[in-house]
């Protein structure tokens, strides 16, 4: 299999004929969805749903009732190819999907609560989790973690607390289309620290840079 980063939280799951897209927002390439043969969406905040690159692309769309319900008030023409899904739910996309985890991690305590779902998408042997907003657990081992590493509801002790907890043997950084390269730096120093004490590997790629699993 192999998987591309593209800008901020998108990526995109290549693997035995079918093309997954994670998350491709407002702050990703419209690239990203060229030969995509599923999308799917954590949740309905522009860095992670953009209207005009779901309609770039004729795929199904997968997503949380949320997310269902902006695209139907605001891209009607999307909203006929959509499928909710649910916390828990395991469906087929193409590749074998597990929707993980229901809310947005707290931004702040007196702004609204989101739902957001990650997905653990398994390809061939390889599992895939991307966790979209939230430090939500995965329930189960994977192979590769999309760990969000800068966000305003973060800190990055807990992104450090986060990829140990989930102990993938591979972690890719994500969620980092506001850092400038000395936060990018700041993070991998660190991250990649208490990953690289545990003898796990981690990684910051560049947009469009392609991973072979």
């Amino acid at each position: 299999m192999s998987l591309t980063k593209f800008g901020h939280a998108c990526v995109r799951i290549e693997y035995d004929g079918q093309v997954l897209v994670i998350d491709p927002g407002s702050w990703s390439e419209p690239e990203s969805v060229q030969g995509a043969t599923a999308v799917l969406v954590t949740h309905e905040h522009a860095d992670h749903l953009s209207f005009d690159n779901l309609r770039a692309t004729d795929a199904p769309v997968f997503t949380i009732e949320a997310v269902a319900a902006q695209i139907a008030a605001g891209a009607k023409d999307v909203a006929e190819r959509v499928t909710v899904v649910a916390p828990g739910d395991e469906f087929d996309a193409g590749l074998a999907v597990r929707a993980v985890g229901e809310l947005h991690a707290v931004i702040h305590p007196e702004l609204p609560r989101f739902h957001n779902s990650g997905y653990v998408v398994r390809a061939g042997d390889t599992a895939v989790y991307h966790p979209g907003d939230a430090f939500t657990l995965p329930q189960q081992d994977v192979d590769l973690l999309l760990a969000p590493v800068h966000a305003p509801w973060s800190k990055v002790s807990e992104v450090m607390d986060f990829v140990c907890a989930v102990g993938a043997p591979r972690t890719v950084a994500i969620h980092d289309g506001l850092l400038n390269d000395r936060g990018l730096a700041l993070v991998e120093q660190h991250v990649g620290r208490v990953l690289g004490e545990r003898d796990l590997e981690y990684a910051r790629v560049e947009p469009g840079t392609e991973l072979r699993l």
